[in-house]
């Protein structure tokens, strides 16, 4: 199958055929069940998906599939830096179990969620980028606790320190003590985490930020400037500038957008 090249994440539901197919393409995906059962392999390891297993499929691996019966499953299309997601969550390809939490937020999600390709219909747009970061949240914050996701002396514990910061979004990021709580010195706690989320710790806070604001957003009660200070922005405008940098519209523009 050949996709056009994607560069914000894509949430749709799909359902699969009974006939075999093999796709490849060069953005990550998840592939999170919710009704019914499929089979998938890739790169010759096949397992079956249901509710409440998943299988993270890294850029670039192919991999083939049928349905098993009726079937719904609900696909996060993912382009590498889009958000705030560890790298390493997607090293290889592999087949999950998501937790209960995980597995009803998919549910809730599925409830809004269309088939097909990601649309450029503004109020789409922000489906998907909201839709994305809850589950891209949901899901690190899963991989701490699911088995096999996190090997033995795999390196640094994504799952832990991305809890950590968004435990203290609205503080300067202070390199000495998260590398502290890490038990790592200053250059080799960098080093490490470039190796496990792609981009400096700073690159990776920033992005962490933003995507949270879209969850905040939600909230009509919550004014742009304390969302601005919770997420650790210094005031409104530069939260606004940072914001409209990434998705292409003003906070208040977002927020205005049908639900």
């Amino acid at each position: 199958m050949n996709h056009a090249t994607a560069t914000i994440p894509c949430v749709s539901l799909r359902r699969y055929g009974a006939v075999e197919a093999s796709d490849v393409h060069d953005f990550h995906q998840v592939v999170l069940g919710l009704d019914g059962a499929m089979v998938m392999a890739v790169n010759g390891v096949a397992q079956q998906i249901d509710a409440g297993s998943a299988w993270l499929i890294p850029a670039g691996a192919r991999h083939d599939y049928a349905g098993i019966g009726e079937n719904r499953q609900l696909v996060l299309d993912l382009p590498a830096t889009s958000l705030a997601v560890p790298e390493r969550l997607f090293d290889r390809a592999r087949a999950v179990t998501v937790d209960a939490s995980l597995t009803q937020l998919v549910h809730r999600i599925a409830a809004h969620a269309t088939g097909g390709a990601q649309s450029d219909d503004l109020d789409a747009r922000r489906f998907h980028w909201n839709a994305a970061a809850r589950l891209g949240a949901a899901l690190v914050a899963d991989s701490g606790t699911t088995a096999g996701v996190l090997a033995p002396g795999a390196g640094l514990d994504f799952a832990r320190i991305d809890r950590w910061l968004r435990a203290h979004l609205s503080e300067p990021l202070r390199i000495a003590d998260l590398a502290a709580h890490c038990g790592l010195g200053m250059r080799r706690f960098h080093q490490v985490f470039i190796e496990a989320f792609g981009e400096t710790p700073h690159r990776y806070l920033q992005r962490l930020r933003l995507d949270t604001s879209l969850t905040l957003l939600a909230d009509p009660r919550r004014s742009l400037t304390d969302i601005a200070l919770d997420i650790g922005f210094g005031d409104q405008s530069a939260f606004t500038h940072a914001f409209t940098r990434r998705f292409g519209l003003a906070p208040g523009q977002w927020r205005a957008l049908r639900h």
